[in-house]
């Protein structure tokens, strides 16, 4: 008995341990990002840099507003989740609850493979294939533009939804739909009216994890996008909030005013992911209560 509950003991100190320093590690990157981030807009001005809508870091007389880079975060995120979200979360149905067993481990793996692609290649596959096919579609002069960006998004976003869907639908118990199927439901009804009910944390958590991905997607944007500082407009080049810091990072001076804006687009970012989050968790948490 003692030495169970001595190894007892010592597992709960390394499980608080490794908690720790993973909050420890949140707790640092916050605190470099708001030392290193705060100069630049003290110097540029809250306003000034939040609301304005020119980027011109580099210009003899430089501007650093960042209106456009949050508003085409914004946009792209919101239409990433208008395409993915419906297209992962009925897939996550269809699998869970419909699919035969052949047919659902095919897709599972394709699913995977899907999750395992690196995000340049995403890019790269925009770039050749989604660029010239959205220039050629709507007979724009250029397809690099928010709508590409979308669409990739949208396209990368899925793993996350489905896997986290289809994890949550499968641990529904099953004598909630034997209960709904006896009552003389149809099984998509009791599929869309218990099964989904009672798996909304898990459907709502996958939502989070895609939204979290579109948001913080930079690579595969900077190429379908065309990185540039434009206001968002469907099909024009625009610049994201993740592409504008990696985009100028590797050429701005050490200590320079262009180099600290960067991190305070960085910290503006870090900030609107937090307040996210923070309110997807406590809408939640709310209707749990209810």
């Amino acid at each position: 008995m003692k030495k169970n509950k001595v190894f007892e003991t010592a597992v709960h100190g390394v499980f608080l341990l490794l908690g720790l320093i993973t909050v420890g590690c949140v707790l640092l990157i916050t605190v470099y990002l708001i030392v290193s981030g705060l100069p630049a807009i003290r110097e540029i001005g809250l306003k000034d840099f939040l609301f304005g809508q020119e980027w011109a870091s580099t210009a003899k007389e430089p501007k650093f507003g960042i209106l456009p880079f949050i508003l085409t975060s914004v946009y792209g995120t919101a239409g990433a989740i208008v395409i993915g979200v419906p297209v992962g979360f009925f897939t996550a149905v269809y699998l869970s609850k419909l699919a035969g067993k052949r047919v659902r481990a095919v897709m599972e793996s394709a699913v995977s493979l899907l999750a395992g692609i690196p995000s340049v290649v995403y890019g790269l596959v925009g770039m050749l294939i989604l660029v010239p096919a959205v220039r050629k579609f709507f007979h724009v002069p250029d397809g690099a533009s928010l709508l590409a960006a979308i669409i990739v998004l949208a396209i990368m976003i899925l793993p996350s939804i489905m896997k986290v869907s289809v994890t949550a639908l499968d641990a529904v118990p099953p004598e909630y739909e034997d209960a709904s199927l006896a009552l003389g439901a149809s099984p998509v009804e009791t599929y869309f009216r218990v099964s989904v009910p009672a798996a909304k944390s898990g459907i709502a958590a996958a939502v989070v994890l895609g939204v979290g991905r579109a948001i913080g997607e930079a690579m595969a944007v900077m190429m379908v996008a065309g990185n540039v500082a434009n206001m968002p407009s469907l099909f024009q080049s625009v610049r994201f909030l993740t592409t504008a810091v990696a985009s100028e990072m590797s050429y701005s001076s050490p200590g320079s005013l262009q180099r600290n804006a960067l991190f305070s687009i960085a910290l503006v970012l870090f900030l609107f992911i937090m307040l996210l989050n923070a309110a997807l968790n406590f809408f939640l948490k709310r209707d749990k209560e209810k």
